[in-house]
This record gives C-alpha cells, sequence and structure tokens, in this order.
C-alpha cells in the first residue's frame, strides 16, 4: 500500500489544489458566458435595425409616391383645363 492510503484524513490535505489555476478556469467560462450573451443581443440589436431600416425604406417610398402622384394629378388637372 501506498503512504496516503495508510494515513488518516481526506484526500485534500495530501493534493495539492491549484487557487490560481481554478480561479483562471472560472474566470474564462465567465468571459465566455458573456460572450455569448453580446454576441445574442447583438443579433438581436441588428434584426431591430433591419426591421427599422425596412420601415424606414416603406415611408420614403410612401412619401415619393405621395409627391410624384400629386404631380402626375397637377399635370392632369392642366391637361385637361
Amino acid at each position: 500500500m501506498t503512504g496516503r492510503r495508510d494515513a488518516a484524513g481526506s484526500r485534500y490535505l495530501y493534493d495539492s489544489f491549484d487557487a490560481t489555476a481554478a480561479r483562471v478556469e472560472a474566470n474564462e467560462r465567465v468571459a465566455e458566458e458573456r460572450w455569448s450573451a453580446l454576441e445574442y443581443r447583438l443579433k438581436l440589436i441588428e434584426a431591430t435595425l433591419d426591421r427599422m431600416e425596412k420601415r424606414l425604406w416603406l415611408g420614403v417610398y410612401g412619401v415619393a409616391a405621395f409627391l410624384l402622384a400629386q404631380g402626375a394629378e397637377v399635370l392632369l388637372r392642366a391637361i385637361i383645363k
């Protein structure tokens, strides 16, 4: 038998624990989770901006169509008179 098994007590008294490495690993996991949450939010923001851009262009085209229709009406009234 090995000397460790003969000794009484917890194995954690004899095995070394590297707190620094554990802290670094925990920080890396937290950073990965934060990064994935940031990517998710950025995708949502990008989708919202795309929808807003489509609505803006629809408004611009609507105003342009209205102005063209008004111009066509003026031309038709001038021709008819």
